[in-house]
């Protein structure tokens, strides 16, 4: 099956991407929260994305891509453009595999995810996210070096990486005997919903998938709901920097329309919130967009209220003084 000149992933290429990344990505830990399924009158379990390697999830889905590079394209390199998880999670992968890495990045990128992608090796390429675009600066480097580009979610092996996600949380969730009626997942191009979502309908089809993402950038909650791709305004900021594509991909739209996936959105005192919360209540460190599915479930945006359900938390990326300010309940100046 195909998304115009793209391929669409199928529940094979998440079970061989799984395989590629045995005894190299972590299998992040499958925990039920007492304080929220007490708080919400349900049972909630958490995936612990924020404990995968570089703090993201994006580790799994850079690694799937890059092992499958043939010698002579590792020798080249690769390029990625990313405000940081993605970037941090090709540097990683990059760095594994003896591979050159460029990443452009925003200059206002956090602090913590520059640097951490600069300490994995790879050279950060800055750029001013209001004047320029960035896949034009990747697509430059990339026909300079002769580099391949790496999307950060409109990729097959990329979504099909993300998936392994979805096939941990079936496996763990069979093992202690639960029955999942939901998966909440952040949500910004659709690479980790998507495969999550076909990962799930492979190993756990009674379970539905829904996107969260920030308001005003809700465009695959949107476009589930017309049934078409279409983008949100994207025009506001918003603290969950990770969450900042308006609409989803060609390819992981397409899965999550498949799969019958459904969608929320959250506001920025939601995401604040959902941070504050994690830190104080779960002992948890999660950044503003890797907070989104927990950010929905706590504000009611999602109704947990009598289901079994289990939230992503996707990323735990996060400056220090953003920490602070969430805790403080005050919003970024």
């Amino acid at each position: 099956m195909s998304a115009g000149s793209q391929s669409i992933p199928q529940f094979e290429d998440v079970t061989a991407a799984a395989e590629r990344l045995v005894g190299v990505a972590v299998a992040t830990p499958f925990v039920e929260s007492p304080a929220l399924s007490e708080r919400l009158g349900g049972r909630v379990f958490l995936k612990l994305e924020t404990l995968q390697r570089t703090g993201s999830f994006k580790f799994r889905g850079a690694y799937n891509r890059l092992v499958q590079l043939s010698p002579a394209k590792r020798r080249l390199g690769v390029v990625a453009f990313s405000s940081g998880n993605h970037a941090q999670g090709v540097a990683a992968a990059a760095a594994l595999l003896g591979i050159p890495a460029t990443i452009v990045m925003p200059a206002d990128a956090p602090r913590i995810k520059t640097e951490s992608t600069r300490g994995l090796g790879a050279v950060v390429v800055p750029y001013d996210r209001k004047r320029e675009k960035r896949e034009a600066i990747a697509d430059r480097i990339a026909a300079e070096k002769g580099a391949v580009v790496v999307p950060s979610f409109d990729d097959p092996h990329i979504v099909a990486g993300q998936g392994t996600v979805g096939l941990e949380i079936a496996a763990q969730a069979a093992a202690l005997g639960v029955a999942l009626e939901a998966v909440l997942v952040p949500c910004s191009g659709g690479g980790l919903s998507s495969g999550v979502a076909l990962g799930l309908r492979g190993a756990s089809p009674a379970t539905r998938l829904f996107t969260v993402e920030p308001s005003g950038y809700d465009g695959a909650r949107l476009s589930l709901e017309a049934g078409d791709r279409i983008a949100a305004a994207g025009t506001r900021e918003t603290i969950a920097d990770a969450l900042t594509s308006p609409a989803p991909g060609i390819i992981p739209f397409a899965v999550l329309k498949a799969c019958g996936a459904g969608g929320v959105a959250v506001d920025d005192a939601a995401l604040m919130a959902a941070v504050g919360f994690a830190a104080l209540k779960l002992k948890l460190v999660v950044e503003p967009g890797g907070a989104a599915a927990l950010a929905a479930i706590l504000s009611g945006a999602f109704n947990a209220s009598g289901k079994t359900i289990a939230i992503v938390l996707s990323g735990g990326n996060i400056d220090p003084e953003m920490l602070q300010r969430c805790l403080d309940g005050k919003p970024a100046p």
